[in-house]
């Protein structure tokens, strides 16, 4: 595997040229980039044109982190030249009856075979339920594959967000990669550090990530009361006290969904994933150090025990709400991402609307509000000829 991480601003281009002899089949060109198409998409074709035998996947961000940092307008890179690992893309689209789950459903068969090994899913950030879509991905994969990726941002606007897939950008969009064969390593890790606020209550009504009341009360009327004079710049203020649903499968015993939008005429919030009515939650609000110490604990659950030596990337997705939360204080966030891992690591990442990860117990599932860290590798042991069936999106 070979692997050289790029960046582009919108003051200064690009930092180095990317390497377009690394142009093949077997070539992965990952980005996340500024919501604004005017600034991306001149950059987006032009790659496109010089990598033509090469998958080109990303999406918009609320903050493209590159290194140890956080930039606003700008493009992160990664240019991955696998030697003995197969990738394909996969793509579809969300119509307005928002058939996430049907989206999901396809893509996954379009993936899916014997060599499969892994998947890395991006996908629009406001249409997009994600509860619905990773369970019609995981419908038609084996237990076994492992599903990581994120839902595209727009900054705290909530207005229009995008992925890159066949050429082009789309917003409802979905694009997932997957690798196939026995050298291919991925590790995993997710953690929180937000804390718990308020007294539990009971979901009595809601419809998949609509929610409407809590403990018989209009859900968006009681959010408001916690929110106080924060609750008239919602739905960007209500990233900053999500909401917890009680989750044993979960390393800590929750999942933490984050707001949407919000419907005044219903009382209702959209979350990014399902609210289960008859499930119980509670709000959270944040504590600094712990979201920070909460990044170093994602690092530090990523198993590697199978890399032996080579490039290492390290895909970090965070939510757009930690962003806003800590601040000037973002960059130890992102610094405590590499923490636990090898001195040769290079990062690239995005901040988004929704963090896609397995659970402790295995299972894949959306999360919201937290550091969720993917690492890259490519052992040269054991090759053998693991070409995908060729099954095309």
């Amino acid at each position: 595997m070979k692997l050289e991480i790029y960046q582009y601003s919108a003051d200064s281009g690009w930092d180095a040229n990317p390497d377009t002899s690394m142009d093949s089949s077997q070539t992965l060109l990952l980005f996340f980039g500024s919501p604004d198409s005017k600034l991306v998409e001149p950059r987006l074709d032009e790659l496109y044109r010089s990598f033509p035998l090469s998958v080109l996947a990303g999406c918009s961000s609320a903050g493209e982190i590159f290194g140890d940092d956080v930039y606003d307008n700008s493009i992160s890179l990664a240019v991955i030249q696998f030697e003995h690992t197969h990738i394909q893309l996969a793509t579809g689209r969300i119509s307005e009856n928002n058939d996430s789950h049907s989206v999901g459903k396809k893509i996954a068969h379009m993936l899916n075979n014997d060599n499969l090994r892994s998947v890395f899913v991006l996908s629009d950030g406001l249409v997009t339920n994600g509860s619905k879509l990773i369970e019609g991905l995981s419908s038609e994969l084996p237990p076994q594959i492992v599903i990581t990726g994120g839902l595209a941002g727009d900054g705290d606007r909530f207005e229009k967000t995008w992925i890159w897939a066949d050429g082009s950008l789309h917003a409802g969009g979905v694009c997932a990669v997957g690798f196939y064969g026995k050298h291919i390593g991925v590790g995993h890790g997710s953690r929180g550090g937000w804390d718990l606020l308020g007294p539990e209550r009971e979901v009595t009504r809601s419809t998949d990530n609509v929610l409407y009341e809590l403990d018989g009360q209009p859900a968006l009327q009681l959010y408001k009361k916690y929110l106080g004079d924060r609750a008239d710049g919602l739905p960007a203020t209500g990233l900053l006290f999500p909401l917890a649903i009680t989750n044993e499968e979960e390393e800590d015993g929750n999942t933490v969904r984050t707001i949407l939008s919000v419907d005044e005429e219903n009382n209702s919030i959209t979350f990014a994933g399902d609210i289960p009515e008859g499930s119980y939650v509670r709000l959270m609000r944040a504590n600094f150090d712990r979201l920070i110490d909460g990044a170093g604990d994602a690092s530090g659950a990523i198993k590697i025990d199978d890399y032996h030596d080579g490039p290492l990337l390290n895909i970090s997705i965070s939510c757009v709400g930690r962003r806003l939360v800590l601040g000037p204080r973002t960059e130890e966030e992102i610094d405590a991402a590499l923490s636990g891992l090898p001195q040769s690591t290079e990062q690239i990442g995005f901040y988004s609307y929704g963090e896609i990860s397995p659970l402790a117990s295995g299972k894949c599932d959306l999360h919201n509000q937290t550091m969720t860290l993917t690492l890259i590798w490519e052992n040269t042991q054991e090759y053998y000829d693991a070409s995908p069936t060729g099954k095309t999106a």
